[in-house]
């Protein structure tokens, strides 16, 4: 029999108040919501919102619980950082006991065929750092990055800093990956029990490919389209696939971790953040190296100043110019999966536990006895 990865402890009760929760997770897009909706344990709004919100804060937030924490979801009503920051600023305003925001999610990967981050379609990036890459100059035929850009949004709080130092341990990424395709497995299975049009399957090898960053999505060999002979898309190819276009797949580069893959991978790193969606793999190779990035997003840098934040993405592209929404449904499972393993081993505040316990009469425990 196997060995369950924590020990078994009292779920906690219905929260009273706003005021206990501290753990909040925002989504963007309504994939990413669904997907971590069937990572909630329980649902403490199944009967209607009782909590409320704060005056003027126009969020709508589902209650729940993941293991022992009581979670709050937020979904922004755009994709950007003003989205992310405006929503941070209201939640703020009605949780104000947050102590960790997850911002889950998919977002655009940054390859790195044989190094030691070879990240593949389906894998999971955490944010150490965000980095606002769209900060800086434009020149003429040129935009420069601010140089101290990933100063610019601060680093997180100590209790931030430990939870990321702890998962990037052998011991620490071992239990996380080992738990996220556990919690992987489950989402699947629930959204395939409910009936959910979308069941976060494997795509398969097959659908992950990685053409050379200056191989671009467009016309080619004999077409009437000249933008074969161009290295600028025509507009109709930027909504083509690939084998519409005729994209050689013999062209697709070799990475060591493809065939060999068992399970999603999670890597700790900076993340860039913008309001520019990422289709470039020559900026995105340009970009990573000069900011060390593992993924692109989007809402990250809104919400990073606003609430101690940490980006957890699915990686459902590869930033560049071939990038299709075929991997969005798993990526975003894996994410929510990841991000269920995670609060796994974030630890609770003292408040936090001895509310499951001080309460006469809840959780198996008699009221107290007069004397």
């Amino acid at each position: 029999m196997a060995t369950p990865l924590h020990p078994q402890s009292p779920p906690p009760v219905r929260p009273s108040s706003r005021s206990e929760f501290e753990i909040a997770i925002v989504c963007a897009l309504p994939l990413e919501f669904d997907a971590v909706c069937l990572a909630v344990d329980e649902f403490w709004d199944v009967n209607g919102d009782s909590f409320g919100r704060a005056r003027g804060d126009q969020n709508l937030y589902t209650t729940g619980r993941i293991g022992n924490h009581n979670v709050v979801l937020a979904l922004l009503p755009g994709m950007g950082k003003v989205s992310g920051a405006s929503t941070a600023a209201n939640l703020r305003h009605s949780y104000t006991e947050l102590q960790l925001v997850l911002l889950v999610g998919i977002c655009g990967g940054v390859p790195s065929p044989g190094g030691s981050r070879e990240v593949l379609l389906g894998d999971v990036v955490v944010s150490q750092q965000v980095v606002q890459f769209d900060f800086g100059r434009q020149y003429p035929g040129r935009f420069i990055t601010r140089d101290d850009a990933s100063n610019t949004l601060g680093r997180p709080d100590r209790a931030i800093r430990t939870l990321l130092a702890t998962l990037q341990t052998e011991h620490g990424l071992e239990r996380l990956e080992e738990g996220a395709a556990q919690h992987l497995a489950s989402i699947q299975c629930t959204a395939s029990a409910k009936g959910r049009a979308v069941t976060y399957g494997y795509p398969g090898i097959e659908q992950d490919r990685l053409f050379p960053p200056g191989y671009f999505h467009k016309h080619h060999g004999q077409t009437q389209c000249l933008c074969h002979e161009s290295e600028h898309p025509c507009p109709q190819a930027t909504t083509t696939s690939c084998k519409d276009l005729g994209c050689d797949v013999a062209r697709t580069v070799r990475r060591q971790r493809l065939y060999a893959r068992q399970k999603s991978k999670v890597f700790v790193g900076n993340v860039g953040s913008g309001d520019t969606v990422m289709k470039s793999g020559l900026d995105r190779d340009r970009l990573a190296y000069a900011h060390q990035l593992i993924a692109f997003e989007m809402e990250g840098a809104g919400m990073w100043d606003e609430l101690p934040c940490v980006v957890v993405k699915g990686v459902c592209d590869y930033a560049d110019s071939h990038k299709d929404k075929v991997w969005q449904p798993f990526a975003a499972a894996a994410a929510a999966a990841a991000t269920k393993a995670v609060l796994r081993q974030y630890s609770q505040t003292d408040r936090q536990c001895r509310s499951k316990y001080t309460r006469p009469g809840l959780q198996g425990i008699p009221p107290t006895q007069p004397s």
